[in-house]
């Protein structure tokens, strides 16, 4: 690992693929509130756009890292058209072994793939559990899992001793503007006055901290397969609590709601699915995510929580 001397002698450039992408613009920012932090250039960061064929033009040589942000978020979108599907495998996967040939090709020494824990499958439903570990193997449960574990797969090939391939198996990832279930639940924990107790436990990281594990990551220039994830399991009671505490707000906990939870979780298309996925289970062993790097955890969910409704 670099100490700050080399990184000061020796400022990495990274290239960031999704110019527009919420965790492409949120790192960006961290990497040059760091910067900013500690008085020196430590990173110079570019983003660039996939949208169009323009970034084929772009030179990557003098780049030390690529990360590759660039792809389609995950939607419960039921039935699926051949035309969608086409669309999942094309950015989800294509468009980063494109880019990863590219950067390969122009020298860059490492490429740093945003993944999913998805690729494991969707989480447990409400009652059961399902914790992944070192040897839970890859079992995609939508096209959007599937895209991810395709990508990784080619992606693995390209790799070299010059030329690592870091693949990020992120959990649910949250933050200010994040999009997925953490603004639904914020919306709710401000409105609402009482709340289901369903002691589920889920992995999820802070948009900071994983943009810390980036700068890490970056920083060592290896490569494998990472998960990074906050220090803590949470449930959806615990994260609806420390966002009404942010907001000024009292939740009171209804335990009699936990029959109807359960209820819902049986119901049939996308009823159950939403109930299931809001309150169902899905952890990641904590030594398999400090595994190789520790220390990129600098604020707790309540820290998180306080420092989202600071910033908005």
């Amino acid at each position: 690992m670099r100490n700050q001397k080399e990184m000061q002698q020796n400022p990495l450039n990274i290239l960031i693929l999704g110019k527009n992408s919420y965790l492409g613009v949120c790192t960006d920012h961290y990497l040059r509130e760091y910067n900013k932090s500690l008085g020196n250039i430590f990173y110079h960061i570019n983003r660039l756009s996939q949208r169009s064929d323009a970034w084929k033009n772009y030179d990557f040589s003098g780049y030390d890292t690529v990360i590759c942000m660039t792809g389609i978020a995950h939607v419960d979108l039921g039935r699926i058209t051949a035309k969608q599907k086409q669309l999942y495998y094309r950015i989800n996967c294509d468009l980063a072994v494109e880019a990863a040939r590219k950067a390969r090709k122009e020298g860059v020494r490492q490429f740093i793939y945003m993944s999913s824990v998805l690729v494991h499958g969707d989480g447990a439903r409400v009652g059961k559990s399902k914790h992944i570990s070192a040897d839970t193997p890859e079992r995609p449960s939508n096209y959007y899992g599937s895209s991810k574990l395709k990508a990784e797969r080619k992606l693995a090939k390209l790799a070299a001793e010059d030329f690592q391939i870091a693949i990020v198996r992120a959990p649910m990832v949250y933050g200010a503007h994040s999009k997925g279930n953490f603004p639904i639940l914020r919306k709710l924990a401000e409105h609402i006055l009482i709340f289901p107790t369903i002691s589920n436990q889920r992995s999820m990281i802070y948009v900071e901290n994983l943009a810390e594990f980036l700068r890490i990551l970056a920083d060592s220039g290896e490569g494998g397969i990472f998960y990074p994830q906050n220090t803590e399991y949470v449930a959806t009671y615990d994260i609806v609590c420390a966002i009404a505490n942010a907001a000024g707000k009292r939740i009171t906990p209804c335990a009699w709601l936990n029959l109807l939870v359960k209820l819902g979780s049986y119901a049939p298309g996308k009823i159950g699915k939403l109930v299931n996925k809001a309150f169902g289970s899905l952890t990641i062993d904590q030594a398999l995510s400090r595994r190789s790097f520790d220390g990129y955890c600098n604020d707790s969910l309540e820290a998180s929580i306080k420092k989202i409704y600071q910033n908005r």
